[in-house]
């Protein structure tokens, strides 16, 4: 994906994160910050929390579900696993995720039923079913990485929406 392609998408994903309409002033988003080619950027973190929306970030320890720490700025990202940034503050343990009010999911797809392709580490799988029960989560993927159906196993947890930089938040099945 060529950056300029990138740059413009995170653009117009900030844009969408910062207008009310996904999260609030005073919210609690749980995030992530993009890596490779994933549609997004530190950037955007920023101007998230510059609208008064508090951040969490992951934190990949051992196999279990993910640890959370809040957000403070790209200065506090350090390396972690699996080329994965990750914030240095105080952790806060896999249940913070009970007090978020969206959840933001990477994705490498989405079907319009909520199946969502990862990485396939599990993390993911293993901390959303944490998640205070309505709680938004809202894969973020590129436009053309949504998908009518895509294959599904027993233990994927289902995304109640998705993010786009082209077609904005789409709720879903």
């Amino acid at each position: 994906m060529p950056a300029g392609v990138r740059f413009a998408e995170a653009m117009r994903l900030t844009a969408l994160l910062t207008s009310g309409r996904v999260v609030g002033t005073g919210q609690t988003l749980c995030a992530y910050v993009p890596i490779g080619s994933e549609p997004g950027s530190v950037q955007m973190l920023d101007e998230v929390a510059e609208h008064g929306v508090r951040i969490l970030l992951p934190i990949v320890s051992g196999r279990g579900p993910l640890d959370w720490a809040w957000y403070d700025g790209r200065e506090y990202l350090r390396p972690g696993p699996y080329g994965l940034y990750q914030p240095s503050g105080e952790r806060l343990g896999e249940s913070a995720l009970r007090i978020a009010d969206v959840v933001l999911v990477p994705a490498l797809a989405v079907d319009r039923n909520g199946t969502r392709l990862g990485r396939g580490a599990g993390y993911y799988d293993r901390s959303l079913s944490l998640a205070t029960p309505g709680t938004p989560l809202v894969a973020v993927v590129r436009d053309p990485e949504l998908f009518d159906q895509l294959p599904a196993e027993p233990h994927d947890v289902m995304v109640t929406g998705v993010l786009t930089p082209g077609r904005g938040l789409l709720r879903l099945r």
